[in-house]
């Protein structure tokens, strides 16, 4: 019992959990406020980058807006970032604003063990340079963890060209509403994105949490292109327009056509409008979240379900 109680002080949470979630997640809440002005982004913003860690949004909300993130069913305030424009996109007569994270803070934990494990988990970050955000300071990453208070969805992105094939897991993806658009936010070494900054089309397929262990291992092929679609361990189909090679077992299957890529920071951010969408069932979906959204919700026995393959 007591080294139950004595855990968190000796170390450090999980930065991320992995989570099954029915999609669209609908237990946190993302607003933007500025001055005397509020806008309901939960599905309206998107990180565009790690490095500057920024945030794309539909909306204009002057130099300084702040977004705050609150338990849907409590109205609790969970976490906030804070943010300072940095510049805009504009593409098919819609406009996105870039904002840079200026600083953040969250509530899931109380004072001194917020800071406390603040600090376990900085420590291990400067130790672990092999991490996927290693090229992040542990401060940054601490704000993309408030960010991932809303349980961020992952899919698999297939991309299909005569002379390039590719499956690959991303959840640095999402809607910005007010625009129609839909944006992927992929790091600009991964070698997928020439071709599909040439093709201008990908298939997404929303992925089911059993299927976690297949997902992640596909995580090599940021570095390498696929050599055979023959050569997965699960079934394809394709997709309705593109014809691009999709997963069977998807949720849903959505077709992005690409109009507009650039460079942010360390990403290559891609604007998209779906072209199709096919929902094949409805159960969850593999999401990721912070580790300390997820204990805040254990304590209150309402924890999202974790991830497991079957």
């Amino acid at each position: 019992m007591w080294k139950d109680w004595a855990r968190p002080f000796v170390r450090p949470l999980p930065q991320w959990s992995v989570v099954a979630v029915a999609p669209p997640q609908q237990t946190v809440v993302a607003s933007l406020r500025w001055g005397s002005a509020a806008a309901d982004v939960t599905t309206d913003h998107t990180v565009a980058s790690l490095r500057p860690l920024t945030i794309a949004t539909s909306l204009d909300a002057g130099p300084h807006p702040v977004i705050e993130y609150r338990d849907h069913a409590s109205g609790r305030l969970l976490g906030v970032l804070q943010l300072a424009r940095a510049t805009t996109v504009s593409t098919e007569g819609n406009t996105v604003t870039l904002y840079h994270v200026a600083a953040g803070g969250h509530r899931c934990l109380a004072w001194p063990l917020r800071p406390w494990n603040a600090w376990l988990q900085n420590r291990l970050m400067r130790r672990n340079t092999s991490s996927p955000h290693s090229l992040m300071a542990p401060a940054a990453t601490q704000q993309l963890m408030i960010a991932y208070l809303c349980p961020r969805p992952v899919v698999l992105v297939s991309v299909d060209a005569p002379d390039h094939h590719n499956i690959f897991p991303m959840d640095l993806i999402g809607p910005l509403g007010c625009s129609g658009l839909f944006t992927l936010a992929l790091r600009s070494t991964n070698v997928s994105v020439p071709t599909m900054r040439k093709s201008r089309r990908v298939a997404l397929s929303c992925m089911p949490a059993t299927m976690k262990d297949a997902v992640y291992a596909l995580g090599v092929h940021h570095k390498q292109p696929l050599s055979d679609w023959e050569t997965l361990s699960f079934p394809l189909r394709r997709s309705r327009t593109f014809d691009i090679p999709a997963v069977a077992a998807a949720l849903r299957i959505r077709e992005l056509d690409i109009v507009h890529s650039e460079e942010v920071g360390s990403h290559t951010l891609f604007l998209g409008r779906i072209v199709s969408e096919e929902t094949q069932t409805k159960d969850a979906q593999l999401h990721h979240t912070a580790g300390f959204h997820q204990a805040w919700r254990r304590r209150r026995g309402m924890p999202f379900a974790e991830a497991r393959s079957a």
